[in-house]
Formats: C-alpha cells, structure tokens, sequence
C-alpha cells in the first residue's frame, strides 16, 4: 500500500521542520517548502538523506504546483516574530493571503485536506481571559503588528470560505507561544531573547513593567496536537497551547535561574499593540482531541536551554540568525 503523502510549507522553521520529523516518522512521504525567508536549511539537512523526504525551495505566495497525489498540506509558511514581520511587512501579508489562496487550490486539486497554522495573536490585546475560540479578538489592523495578525485573520476566513462554499476539507490551528529546539535565538521572541541574552552575559530585557503575561507550550506537545486536530473531522478553530500562565517578570527569573546566571532584569517601554495576556481556554482540544501538554516548562526549559548551549559561539553573537535580507525589495 502507498505510503500517504504530506506538504509542509515553511519547512525549514522552528515548527515545520518539527512537522517533517513526526509525519516522516509516522511513515509518511514528506514534502518540504520553504523560500529560505526566516527559515533555514539547518533545520532539515539531517533529512537530504531520506528517501521519503523531497524539498522544494519556492515561495508560495506565487503559483504552487506539486507532481504526484497530495493527501495532506500543512500551511506553516510565515514570518511569525516580530523582528521578521516588522522587517518584511508585504511578505508577512501576501503569505497569509496569496500564499493561502494558492495551497487551498492546490488541496482543492488534489483533494486534499488542508490545515492551516494560525496564531493566538488573532485575539490581538484580548479583552477576555482566557481565549477561548469564541472570542473575536481586540486586533489593530493598522499597527505594526496588523500585518502579522491580519494576514492570520484572513488566512483563517480564507480557509473557511473553501470549507463552506467548496466542501474542502480543512483545519484550523491557533497556535499560542510555543518554544523548543531550533528556535531563532535572536528573533525578538521572549523566550530565546532572554535565554540568548543569558549566554551572552547580557542583562535580560523586559518590555513595560513586566506584568503582562505568556503561556509557552514545548514544541513536541504542540505538534501532537496538530496531529490529532489534522486527523480529526472537526472543521472550527481550535487553541492549541499550554495554559499554564507567568508573568513576563516571573518568567525572566525563571530563566536567570535556569542558566545560574548573575544578571539582573532591566526595563524598557512596552511596544504598540503588545498583548497584555495569553492563555488559552483549550477546553475544545481537550474534549474533541483527547489533547493536553504534557511537558512541564521546567523540563522543557531545561531541553531548550541544553539546545542554545550546544550552539558554536558565533551564533550567539548574531543579531539576526536568518536569510531574509537578500529577499528584501527596496
């Protein structure tokens, strides 16, 4: 019998690269795509050698095509922090547009099922707490995050729009802030910045009075869930992510400790639009996906950090460990 056949887009970034692992693992034959954008090859070279693994760099936001039957795609092809979407703004946007205009096609094509990596910042600086997916979020579509959760926002109404108008079978993942082996380690997301500042020797910097808060969920527990939300037959959003709250201050701390570093904490503005709460209500990946974290952030923390420390000592010292400048358009 013919093994099934999955695209992951953005396969060379923290998450897709995961994805290609598990579905690789799980027997699948894996197709990667990736333009190199943030992502980087690093991230998959151990997998050149698999015979069930193809790669294909190309950017989606332009036409897509795929040889051969596709029964599963997996949209995981964004910038996702702020360093890279407030960089490449117009990028981020036609991603989470044209990009996802394009695999829905292509999954109408194939008849394939297609789920699409969305993102807890949909709910924007949420005015409910915790996020549940009945929330409709509090969003700026005209700050400098707006192209990040805008281009989601629609990238899920897109989705939607080919589920309900042409029966596509499709899938829905808000993913919150998620952490784990090949993370950027500086990319502007808290918990690299802080580890890398760490390593360096550097204080920790904490934006605004440190009180507003983060849920950080460990990579292998997110990609379970995706897993069962994608072999599921439930069609409506779903959070997937790790309840388990701190304060930002809090979490500097933990992090101080982690590393028996000397620094201190130090404080600058907090920037436009940046949320003031995360936690997901994962009461739906509960009930529908039989679906919880099962790694503590002590154990995962401990995991992560041994990964950043393995790292040869240059890349601690760049500021922007990525490919994307040369893809820039002036």
């Amino acid at each position: 019998m013919a093994k099934e056949r999955v695209l992951i887009t953005g396969a060379a970034g923290f998450l897709g690269s995961h994805l290609c692992d598990r579905f690789l693992k799980d027997g699948f034959e894996v197709v990667g795509m990736d333009n190199l954008i943030t992502g980087t090859l690093t991230n998959i070279e151990h997998l050149f050698q698999n015979e069930h693994f193809q790669f294909y760099h190309h950017d989606v936001s332009k036409f897509v095509h795929v040889s051969g039957k596709l029964d599963y795609i997996l949209h995981f092809a964004s910038p996702a922090s702020p360093i890279d979407y407030l960089k490449i703004p117009i990028q981020t946007l036609k991603v989470g547009s044209l990009g996802t205009h394009n695999l829905l096609g292509l999954a109408k094509s194939k008849k394939a099922r297609m789920l699409i990596a969305s993102t807890s910042e949909v709910y924007g600086d949420p005015l409910v707490h915790p996020q549940t997916e009945e929330y409709f979020g509090n969003v700026n579509p005209v700050g400098p995050r707006g192209v990040y959760d805008e281009a989601k926002r629609f990238q899920e109404a897109m989705t939607m729009a080919y589920h309900t108008f042409h029966g596509l079978e499709t899938r829905i993942v808000r993913i919150f802030n998620t952490y784990g082996p090949r993370m950027r380690l500086n990319d502007g997301r808290v918990l690299p910045a802080f580890i890398g500042q760490a390593l360096r020797g550097e204080d920790l910097t904490v934006f605004g009075d440190g009180s507003q808060t983060r849920s950080f969920c460990y990579v292998d527990d997110l990609i379970e869930g995706i897993v069962r939300l994608l072999m599921s037959d439930y069609a409506q959003p779903v959070n997937i992510g790790n309840p388990d709250e701190i304060s930002i201050r809090d979490f500097a701390e933990e992090i101080i400790q982690l590393t028996g570093t000397s620094q201190k904490v130090i404080y600058k503005p907090l920037p436009q639009d940046d949320p003031m709460q995360r936690q997901p209500d994962i009461t739906k990946a509960r009930e529908i996906l039989g679906w919880e974290p099962q790694v503590s952030r002590s154990e995962g923390l401990k995991i992560t950090y041994d990964y950043f420390k393995s790292l040869p000592e240059e890349r601690l010292f760049e500021k922007e460990y990525n490919t994307f400048e040369k893809y820039i358009k002036r």
